[in-house]
This record gives structure tokens, C-alpha cells and sequence, in this order.
């Protein structure tokens, strides 16, 4: 089993990379996530992989970091989930955001994804619930950061003169919403809504 390959980047596109390791070019399969964090990096890269072993086919899925690699682990773990559909899941949600979905149990964000549906959505839920707690304290972050963005942007609207109950009620249902949301975002939202 192989965990990284070092190298030199000879071939990057959406789909996959070509990383060229004293002379032999290693194709792995990536996520969108990882090819705009290559695409960012020069000179050589480290890639951690995962390798799919088929019949038909010795396969190398990439990641620009662990966390999206356990995050892979975890959702091919799911019963019907294979390979291709776990990186269309990270190609289309960041790692924060898939973890955030899964420990708020947001089947909707889930089933926007190309090739899951409602039952595969609740089932990555109800597998990985408890799993992604364990593996990250990365969601503890998010709700941290939430909640001191959250504060703040309450405390200005209160400022601005705005009741604070209004204004409560307007963050919560945006934090709802957009859980990564920015002060100045929150607030000009919130604005618009009251």
C-alpha cells in the first residue's frame, strides 16, 4: 500500500494528475479540491494516495492532504459508495463542508451531489456520524469560529440599533444556511432580510 508519491508535476487537469517520480509517471485520480490546491503549488508536490485494486484495473486515487484521503476512507467504507462517487462527493464539497453536512445530518447538500441519491445520502449519515467526530476536531473549529463570527456580527447589528431579537433570528437562519459565512457577509445579509 502506498501513502504519498513525491515528485514533479508533469500533467495536472481536472480529472486527474500526472506526477512524474525519478523518471516514471504515476497517474492518480483527484478531486477538484486537490487540483486547485496543485495547481497552486510549484516544483514538487506530495500527493497522499489511496490505491483501488479491480479486476480490471490497478487504480491511484490523490489528495492534497490526509484529511481529505480519511475522508475518502471513510465515505468508500459506506455500502455503495465506491471510488468514483467518494471523489465526486469531495469535488463538489470542501472537507469542512462534507463533515459539516454529515454531523448536521444535511441530506439536502448530500443528495445535490451528481449520483447520490436519497437513500445513499441518509446512509453516508447514519455510517459516518459518529466516525466523523472521531476523526476530525475540525468541526468543533468550524462551530467556534461560528460562534465568534456569529457574536460579532450580532453585536454590530445591536450597535446599528436593530433589536436583538430580530437580529438573532435573522443570523441563525443564515449560519443555517451558509455555516463558513464571513462578519461582513452575515451582516450585509442580515441587513437585507430585516
Amino acid at each position: 500500500m502506498y501513502d504519498y508519491i513525491k515528485g514533479n508535476v508533469a500533467e495536472l487537469n481536472p480529472a486527474y494528475v500526472v506526477i512524474d517520480n525519478h523518471g516514471i509517471g504515476y497517474m492518480v485520480n483527484i478531486s477538484l479540491n486537490s487540483y486547485n490546491a496543485l495547481q497552486s503549488q510549484k516544483g514538487e508536490v506530495k500527493v497522499f494516495v489511496y490505491e483501488a485494486i479491480r479486476e480490471d484495473a490497478h487504480l491511484l486515487y490523490g489528495f492534497s492532504e490526509k484529511r481529505e484521503r480519511d475522508l475518502f476512507l471513510l465515505l468508500i467504507s459506506v455500502s455503495g459508495v465506491g471510488p468514483n462517487t467518494a471523489r465526486m462527493i469531495l469535488s463538489s464539497l470542501t472537507p469542512s463542508d462534507l463533515e459539516q453536512s454529515i454531523a448536521s445530518e444535511n441530506v439536502r447538500v448530500l443528495k445535490a451531489v451528481k449520483g447520490v441519491g436519497a437513500k445513499t445520502a441518509q446512509r453516508i449519515i447514519v455510517d459516518l456520524k459518529d466516525k466523523i467526530n472521531a476523526v476530525s476536531d475540525t468541526l468543533l473549529e468550524v462551530k467556534q469560529v461560528s460562534n465568534e463570527v456569529f457574536d460579532e456580527a450580532l453585536s454590530a447589528l445591536v450597535m446599528l440599533g436593530f433589536a436583538k431579537a430580530a437580529s438573532q433570528k435573522a443570523l441563525t437562519k443564515l449560519f443555517a444556511d451558509e455555516p463558513g459565512i464571513t462578519v461582513e457577509q452575515a451582516i450585509k445579509k442580515a441587513l437585507k432580510m430585516m
